[in-house]
């Protein structure tokens, strides 16, 4: 009756746009004022970014004995003149002048399903589409969009909203409809995937915000409400029993300090990351403790990683962020065929300079594969749950610098270091992720270049 199929194409447009780096090429001369012009002209700003964890309730339109889900939705965002990440969407600017941007999209919507239902129903969906915006003036903005979900049931919306800054305070108030075409509904709300279903097309309608308030440094406090009226068609389903929907978010949140008037000079400089890994079928705490199990069918992986820069302070401390996209192939073995996972993530690395310069890394963010893994797949099956394709992504890192290690100034810029490559879905806690708990892990080396 449910269905969850999320595309590769889909994450992939996504995906492969953040591989765009922001580098300035000059020639070399001979004149040591234009040099120091390159230099100057060629540094890393500091990035618009942020990380949040927050907890969303909702209410259940359909008629159950539960009346509302939560779920913990992590969120990651960052803004240059290529791509966006906005929490729960991102995309690509395919079009920028005066008052008018058109942008390829793909944002995460909720299918507010009892707990205990939704691993077999699939949870969350993630649509694709086309969003044209016009600015109004400096903080309120125009939506039009044009959207699909994995199986092409198209919707349209058209939002009224802002932008909102004072002092502290960021608000995101907005006011929306939504027409719906008559597959949407009987799918959604009719609970049937036939076309001819009585359910026809409709329009509902949605007011609220979403809110931050600046605590101190880079902690934020993150907040909203929306409500929702769903239209005749779809609530006079037989499985609806409520026409009004309310939603809350609540939560923290890690963003660029909005005290600062201007993006400062970085010192952190763009990486390029190869590793190998080796799947074990052992949990992160067995990892750490060094009780790591082997794979018997030695399945393995290699990725790819590029580290744009977002910042080299948190909270004053001398912390590097990164986005960081990655491409990940798992190899073909006895128990599993090809098959490609893609990441977006940010880093954190600390770097200790004694006794030689070494870095603690941490990275958390999204992961897709098109194929579950074995190793993963065959703990799913263990525990009784549906595969989800989609899941958190963390990564926790070690590495040295060979410049320092050798004494070489020549190989500064080279890093060597062991990974720990996790998909997992947050113990249940998270509908978008299928309510699964465990996941897969993988032991690796790498190499990192600073570009």
């Amino acid at each position: 009756m449910y269905k969850y199929i999320f595309n590769l194409k889909h994450l992939f447009f996504l995906t492969a746009s953040f591989f765009v780096a922001n580098l300035v090429n000059a020639e070399e001369t001979g004149n040591d004022e234009e040099k120091q012009n390159i230099i100057n002209t060629s540094a890393e700003k500091e990035k618009q970014w942020g990380i949040a964890g927050v907890v969303r309730t909702a209410s259940i339109p359909y008629a159950t004995d539960t009346e509302t889900v939560s779920t913990f939705i992590p969120m990651m965002f960052f803004e240059n003149d290529y791509v966006f990440i906005n929490g729960m969407e991102g995309g690509i600017f395919l079009y920028q002048e005066s008052d008018w941007q058109f942008s390829a999209l793909m944002r995460l919507r909720y299918f507010d399903l009892p707990k205990e239902a939704q691993n077999q129903a699939g949870g969350d969906v993630v649509d694709t589409g086309f969003q044209a915006r016009y600015h109004i003036n400096e903080e309120w903005f125009f939506d039009s969009e044009l959207m699909v979900d994995p199986e092409f049931r198209a919707y349209m919306n058209f939002r009224l909203g802002a932008e909102i800054e004072s002092g502290d305070w960021w608000f995101n108030p907005s006011i929306e409809t939504r027409w719906k075409e008559a597959e949407f509904n009987n799918y959604y709300y009719g609970l049937n995937d036939d076309t001819n279903d009585r359910l026809s097309a409709g329009v509902d309608v949605k007011a609220g915000f979403m809110s931050r308030y600046h605590v101190t440094s880079n902690l934020y406090l993150l907040g909203g409400s929306y409500v929702s009226r769903l239209d005749d068609s779809a609530y006079s389903s037989e499985y609806i029993d409520n026409r009004w929907e309310f939603e809350y978010f609540l939560g923290v949140g890690f963003f660029t300090d909005s005290s600062t008037s201007s993006r400062k000079d970085i010192k952190n400089k763009p990486y390029l990351r190869i590793a190998h890994g080796w799947a074990t079928p052992s949990n992160i705490g067995d990892i750490i403790n060094l009780d790591s199990e082997k794979d018997p069918y030695n399945n393995q992986m290699t990725s790819v990683f590029y580290g744009l820069p977002l910042t080299d302070e948190l909270f004053s401390l001398p912390i590097d962020l990164y986005l960081t996209p990655g491409y990940v192939q798992h190899w073909k073995s006895d128990v599993q065929d090809l098959s490609s996972e893609f990441v977006v993530a940010i880093k954190a690395y600390a770097t200790i300079p004694w006794p030689t310069k070494w870095r603690f890394g941490v990275a958390e963010g999204l992961s897709y594969i098109n194929n579950v893994s074995y190793i993963e797949q065959s703990e799913m099956d263990r525990k009784g749950y549906k595969e989800s394709k989609l899941l958190n992504y963390l990564d926790f890192s070690f590495d040295v610098n060979l410049g320092d290690l050798f004494n070489h100034r020549d190989l500064d810029g080279v890093w060597v270091g062991y990974s720990i490559h996790h998909r997992s879905a947050i113990f249940e806690n998270s509908s978008q992720y299928g309510r699964i708990k465990g996941g897969s892990n993988y032991n690796s080396i790498y190499v990192q270049f600073d570009i």
